[in-house]
């Protein structure tokens, strides 16, 4: 299985605020777009660069520039959390949505929108999902941007359970998974443990709604 997990004290420092119920939406936004960008530093890492020539004030150099086109997908509704420091920090990338909802009694996710870029072929494609649950809603995101032709295929999310690990690496083993914490386990109703919650309520302040 091919998971990294961020060993960074900021990013552990973000993170127990992410996990603190007291956390209120606005700096829950916040923190999630900080731990996106250390996460986003990490799983690019292998990006393809080439040199190009530049006149620095003192001389001419080959200096490197990314290569590798980017599609962010961030799955809705929560995913879009994690979008705009992906955008900030790679204005060339490209941007498409999948919209998955889980059915809460079964725990499967269905599939209710989808919209990915013309030009996704050999792309390397950033899946964005701050939590990896069961992994159905990751393994169905992942299946849709291969059919529609990515390449390269990562997953980005803030909290991760073994078993919705597992589950990419059984169905999509060439997916590397980066977060910031691997969690113990899933509950009896699907959620993380010791987890943060409902990402989504907590990030738009929608809890008890």
């Amino acid at each position: 299985m091919t998971i990294t997990v961020l060993n960074h004290p900021l990013a552990a420092h973000y993170l127990t605020h992410l996990r603190d119920k007291t956390t209120k939406p606005a700096n829950f936004r916040l923190l999630t777009k900080r731990l996106t960008v250390l996460l986003a530093i990490e799983a690019t890492r292998s990006l393809e660069i080439h040199l190009r020539e530049i006149e620095t004030p003192m001389e001419a150099i080959e200096s490197p520039i990314l290569w590798d086109p980017l599609v962010a997908v961030p799955i809705l509704r929560a995913g879009l959390g994690m979008l705009d420091p992906i955008v900030e920090f790679f204005p060339d990338v490209s941007v498409g949505y999948i919209g998955l909802e889980r059915d809460h009694e079964t725990a499967v996710a269905s599939s209710y929108y989808a919209k990915l870029p013309p030009q996704m072929h050999e792309r390397t494609v950033l899946i964005l999902d701050p939590m990896l649950a069961t992994g159905g809603s990751a393994c169905s995101a992942i299946a849709t941007v291969k059919a529609a032709g990515a390449g390269r295929v990562l997953m980005l999310c803030i909290v991760a359970a073994p078993e919705g690990a597992a589950q990419i690496h059984a169905q999509h083993p060439d997916v590397a998974i980066f977060t910031a914490g691997l969690d113990r386990e899933l509950n009896a109703a699907k959620y993380i443990l010791p987890g943060l919650g409902d990402f989504g309520d907590r990030l738009y302040g929608t809890e008890g709604v």
